[in-house]
C-alpha cells in the first residue's frame, strides 16, 4: 500500500504527517515519491490555491512513472466554495491533466479530502480546548455568543464580520488558544498535531455523528486504508 498526498500548505503538511503517524502507523513516509516500495507515503505541499494545481499535475506524472501508488490523496479547503464544488472540480481538473498527457490513473485511484471550510475548522471540533468559564476575551465572548463551536458543528458555522469563512474560522480557533496560553499560527502547529488532540476530534464525531462531516471523510478513509493492508 502506498500514498501519494498532495496537500494545502504548512500547516497541513505538518498535521497530516504528524496524524497519519497515529492513524497509519504501519505507512511509513518517504522524500522521494519515487522512493516508494510497500506501505509508504509520499505528501507534499500544493503552495495553496491556485498552484495546488500545478501539483496534482506534478504528482500524477509521478505516479504515473513510479507506476506502484494505490491512492493519490488530494487535501484543500472548501473555503467560499461547497464541498462537492470542489470536489468536482478537482476531479475534473485530474480527467483533464490525464487525457493531455495520453495516460490515466489506471491503478491509482484518486481520493479528495476536502477541509470544510478549512483545516482550522476541524481544529475547532476539539470541545476541550474551549474555556469551562465565560472568555476573558470580548471578541472571543462575541464569537461564542454568534456561534458556539463547542456545542454546535464547527463546518456550519458563518462567516461573522471577515472577509472569508476561512478568515473568521482561523481567527476564532486562534481567540480560543489565546485563552488556554496555547500558540498557533500557520508555522506553529505543534498542539494540533499532538495525539490526543486527534483523539478529542475522532471522541467529537463519535459523540456527535452529524459534526464535522468532511472530517468524518478523512479518518473513514484511513480506516479504508488500514482495512487493505
Amino acid at each position: 500500500m502506498n500514498l501519494y498526498f498532495v496537500v494545502e500548505g504548512k500547516t497541513e503538511s505538518a498535521v497530516y504527517s504528524a496524524w497519519l503517524s497515529y492513524l497509519l502507523p504501519e505507512l511509513y513516509p518517504i522524500k522521494n515519491s519515487q522512493q516508494a516500495k510497500r506501505n509508504n507515503y509520499f505528501l507534499v505541499s500544493g503552495g495553496g490555491y491556485p498552484s495546488m494545481y500545478e501539483m496534482i499535475e506534478v504528482a500524477i506524472e509521478e505516479i504515473h512513472f513510479a507506476n506502484n501508488y494505490n491512492y493519490l490523496v488530494i487535501c484543500l479547503d472548501a473555503d467560499e466554495n461547497s464541498v462537492n464544488e470542489i470536489q468536482q472540480e478537482v476531479q475534473e481538473e485530474i480527467k483533464n491533466l490525464s487525457v493531455s498527457r495520453e495516460f490515466y490513473l489506471k491503478r491509482t485511484v484518486p481520493r479528495i479530502i476536502v477541509q470544510n471550510r478549512c483545516i482550522e475548522t476541524w481544529f475547532l471540533g476539539n470541545s476541550k480546548i474551549y474555556p469551562r468559564q465565560q472568555p476573558n476575551s470580548p471578541d472571543l465572548l462575541s464569537y461564542t455568543n454568534y456561534y458556539d463551536v463547542s456545542v454546535n458543528c464547527p463546518e456550519l458555522m458563518g462567516k461573522y464580520n471577515s472577509n472569508t469563512h476561512a478568515q473568521f474560522h482561523a481567527d476564532y480557533l486562534k481567540k480560543i488558544f489565546v485563552e488556554r496560553n496555547i500558540k498557533y499560527s500557520k508555522g506553529s502547529t505543534s498542539h494540533v498535531q499532538e495525539e490526543h488532540y486527534l483523539k478529542a476530534l475522532k471522541n467529537r464525531i463519535q459523540r456527535e455523528s452529524m459534526h464535522l462531516p468532511s472530517f468524518q471523510n478523512f479518518i473513514a478513509f484511513c480506516d479504508l486504508v488500514r482495512s487493505q493492508l
